[in-house]
């Protein structure tokens, strides 16, 4: 069989193609990601804050103080994280708290960092605790603790770090333990997005993405992306393709409505698994008040799947209330699945 069954060839130099190249010289796949605040949109407080603290470690030329942001997932964490390093000209390294199984995990990413690098760590509320103990003096001193030996010949040995800075992200915040959350400097909460700023950003990611949007499905698209960036732009894609497909390419509100239906998204951005779990408190706990593990085990999901995807935005928008005794359906779920509210529930 001929070779040129398996080669590549373009006009233009591609991931793919017949000659071999070397990883550092591979195009970047496209990112959504802003690199810099001025391109961030929304949470403009979050912005503000970082920018005075950036500008000031600048003009002191030290590294920026260690920076805690929580929220729900895809609301921008890890971006800042990214921007923070480029604003400050530094190397981010990148990891998470499950995969910093051993205290050699972290020491190994500690020892490898140069001065005014970041290092961020995604879900740090997942560290263990025999690892988290390594970061305190890090954080604290830049410095580490090593023990070397056992019993009468145990002894120590610090082992000085260069000025780095730690970016941490959590979804889960009341899990961080205070010696922890109390040796960062700057601790920021991101909230969910309000609709003229979902706009903007559908708006910025079709541009990047070589497609054209109209503003009343900017808005179609905003309404049903619950307040957060990473599910707007997931689900433009998903309406670019249908629109490709099916429309000409052309993406109006009726071809939004049309993909996001085919998605099982509704006009309030509800998914199967949003309705699934309201369906489950109203129809077998008779609109609550239950407990979130008889709930995951009726739907057979994770618990922290429900308390840290599904939750949030339900609580956001007052589909479901947390009580002493579980979660509770409110009134506008009911209305919203169609159940006829029963007036005693809500008297």
């Amino acid at each position: 069989m001929s070779n040129d069954v398996f080669s590549f060839s373009s006009d233009k130099q591609g991931i793919v193609s017949g000659e071999p190249m070397q990883d550092d010289q591979e195009p970047e796949i496209l990112s959504l990601r802003p690199a810099h605040l001025s391109d961030y949109v929304g949470q403009a407080e979050v912005v503000e804050s970082l920018k005075i603290a950036i500008e000031a470690s600048m003009q002191r030329r030290e590294p920026i103080d260690h920076v805690l942001l929580h929220g729900p997932p895809g609301l921008g964490k890890t971006t800042l994280a990214h921007i923070i390093a480029n604003e400050l000209g530094g190397n981010l390294t990148v990891t998470s708290g499950p995969a910093l199984e051993k205290g050699g995990d972290l020491i190994g990413l500690l020892t490898h960092l140069e001065s005014g690098d970041i290092l961020f760590i995604d879900e740090i509320h997942r560290i263990p605790k025999a690892v988290e103990e390594f970061l305190y003096p890090a954080m604290e001193d830049f410095a580490i603790d090593f023990v070397f030996d056992k019993g009468v010949h145990a002894r120590s040995h610090r082992f000085q770090l260069k000025r780095f800075a730690l970016v941490g992200a959590t979804t889960r915040v009341g899990l961080l333990t205070a010696p922890l959350r109390d040796r960062f400097g700057i601790f920021r909460s991101l909230d969910f997005y309000a609709e003229s700023d979902l706009v903007k950003i559908t708006k910025r990611s079709a541009a990047l993405l070589g497609i054209t949007i109209g503003g009343e499905a900017a808005v179609e698209l905003a309404k049903r992306s619950r307040g957060t960036p990473r599910i707007v732009n997931r689900l433009l894609k998903r309406v670019r393709d249908y629109s490709q497909v099916r429309a000409d390419g052309n993406i109006t509100t009726e071809t939004v409505a049309a993909a996001l239906e085919l998605e099982g998204v509704d006009e309030k951005g509800l998914t199967d698994l949003d309705r699934r779990y309201l369906n489950t408190i109203i129809k077998f706990y008779h609109g609550g008040p239950v407990g979130i593990e008889a709930i995951a085990a009726t739907l057979q999901e994770e618990s922290d799947t429900l308390v840290d995807i599904i939750e949030p935005y339900l609580l956001k928008i007052g589909f479901i209330t947390r009580t002493s005794s579980g979660r509770k359906a409110s009134e506008a779920s009911f209305r919203h699945l169609g159940f006829k509210v029963q007036t005693k529930m809500f008297s």
